[in-house]
């Protein structure tokens, strides 16, 4: 796999690329720094029934309804009783506000494209169209997602319209 900064989000001066370094279990995962909007903690989610089970429920963000995305579901991980520490990160994803449940957020990481390696095959763990590699700073590494792919084009239907419809 080649890598081209056209290939990766937030690319800063110099072909740095900016990401929120977000921990879910005992790993770190990178989203692009751009796609975020805030960082809130865990408010009221309200639960709407017959939706996919990643989908946690929809919260008021100053009027507007936010679906919420448990990424530990998303991700297929072992889900936490109550996690009291679990923030959501709000995400402007095209012309949808997305919020993901994650365990915490460590800190903003920016990354030169020697840093970055390509993804391994993990199709049997996580699907690999939302992947785009493996951040590298010494012993660290961070699994960095295409947040963008990370739900399907009809998954992104069913949450725009669960938001459309929470908001009438």
């Amino acid at each position: 796999m080649t890598l081209k900064a056209g290939n990766h989000p937030a690319v800063a001066d110099a072909g740095r690329q900016k990401y929120l370094v977000f921990r879910l279990a005992n790993e770190e995962y990178g989203i692009d720094i751009l796609k975020v909007q805030e960082i809130r903690g865990c408010d009221r989610v309200t639960r709407i029934p017959n939706v996919p089970e990643f989908i946690t429920g929809v919260t008021n963000l100053r009027g507007v309804i936010v679906p919420i995305v448990d990424l530990r579901v998303r991700f297929e991980q072992a889900v936490e009783a109550e996690n009291t520490a679990a923030v959501v990160i709000v995400l402007n994803l095209k012309d949808r506000v997305l919020g993901v449940m994650v365990d915490g957020v460590a800190d903003v990481l920016s990354l030169d494209e020697s840093q970055i390696r390509p993804t391994p095959d993990v199709s049997s763990v996580m699907a690999s169209s939302y992947l785009e590699g493996i951040g590298v700073i010494d012993k660290r590494m961070v699994i960095l997602v295409d947040i963008e792919m990370l739900l399907s084009r009809e998954e992104m239907q069913v949450v725009g319209s669960l938001a459309d419809a929470m908001a009438e």
